[in-house]
């Protein structure tokens, strides 16, 4: 058999330049995370027992203390149920930023998880009487213990704010009310923006809560937390026990009643109502981008989220909205994942990276 030793030498000549110029997961540059704990000033002393000794998750790019450089900052909150740390390590935040950072398909940013999980699971990042003052906590508390510590660039057309679910909700809510902290804002299947199909007096969240007495019982469950979770945020009532809240339906024996006076505290803080008292905020930012999956198990999350952008644009409000196939917060993880093909990308585009 004849060997064709010129041929050989060739393939493996054009093998070894394409290893060398393969990039190996061992050989991406890798960031920082660290964990730290901050005493904030907007939860203390709040009634609902919430403590204020706080959490952040934070990502610190490539070479960050080997260098001088200033960063912009990409804000994220996590969902309803879900802490810091526990969304980094599930979404592989870290991965992937270290990849795309170095592939250049972003520049290098600081990314700030902040934890805003609560005894009854979340905070809707909304300012409460009786839970504490959530929304000043993100743009007043966090944002300030991050530019004091880290190498930030310390203004709000470098910082960013985002998140999944509860968090969509929270970015858009944040945004409207400190558009002098944040300048854009990506929201990623935002929940509960509204009354709808899925979450209305009529549902049986309502009905089942008349049976449970007390706390142990009520984590146990999944819709009706939520609606006591919201209660406490929206429709507190420190005078009432077990939950110190009032719920806009409830039931005495068989019969539903309605408590107007809870139904429109709720309906006035649901981001969709938001939008006329905020024009002048919205159409200050510097963009804002919804996405949603069409296949949500939470059948208000597609409706409510196509409501709120069709408000916008009614209203002039500058904005992309996108819905994709897919369900609640799905699709985030991985390279082929929204937060690397088009959360990040977003920040990338709109942030000011410039010190």
């Amino acid at each position: 058999m004849m060997i064709n030793t010129g041929m050989n030498k060739a393939i493996l000549t054009f093998l070894l330049i394409s290893i060398a110029l393969t990039p190996s997961f061992g050989q991406t540059p890798k960031g920082i995370v660290i964990h730290e704990k901050f005493l904030a000033a907007s939860i203390i002393g709040n009634p609902g027992g919430e403590d204020a000794i706080r959490r952040v998750t934070i990502y610190l790019p490539p070479n960050y203390y080997k260098s001088k450089q200033h960063y912009p900052v990409i804000y994220f909150l996590h969902g309803f149920n879900g802490e810091d740390s526990a969304t980094m390590d599930a979404l592989e935040i870290n991965k992937l930023l270290d990849t795309a950072i170095s592939s250049k398909h972003i520049r290098p940013v600081i990314f700030v998880l902040p934890n805003s999980f609560t005894k009854y699971r979340g905070s809707f990042y909304t300012n409460s009487v009786l839970t504490g003052r959530w929304t000043d906590y993100i743009a007043k508390d966090v944002v300030n213990y991050i530019d004091k510590r880290f190498r930030t660039i310390p203004n709000k057309d470098s910082r960013g704010i985002s998140g999944a679910s509860m968090g969509g909700n929270g970015a858009l809510k944040l945004g409207m009310l400190f558009p002098d902290v944040f300048s854009s804002v990506y929201a990623t299947t935002p929940a509960t923006l509204n009354w709808s199909d899925g979450i209305n007096t009529n549902i049986e969240a309502f009905k089942k809560l008349s049976e449970i007495k007390n706390d142990s019982e009520l984590l146990k469950t999944d819709r009706p937390l939520l609606m006591v979770d919201l209660a406490r945020t929206y429709s507190p009532n420190l005078n009432k026990p077990p939950f110190y809240a009032d719920m806009p339906a409830y039931y005495i024996g068989d019969s539903l009643v309605i408590d107007t006076t809870a139904v429109n505290k709720w309906t006035a803080n649901f981001a969709t109502n938001m939008i006329e008292s905020h024009l002048t905020a919205l159409k200050s930012l510097k963009a804002i981008k919804i996405d949603w999956g069409r296949n949500d198990a939470g059948r208000h999350v597609p409706v409510t989220c196509l409501q709120f952008s069709k408000k916008l644009e009614w209203y002039g409000v500058h904005h992309f909205a996108e819905e994709y196939l897919g369900g609640h917060a799905e699709h985030l993880e991985g390279t082929d994942g929204r937060l690397y093909t088009e959360i990040l990308p977003f920040f990338d585009t709109y942030l000011n990276f410039k010190e």
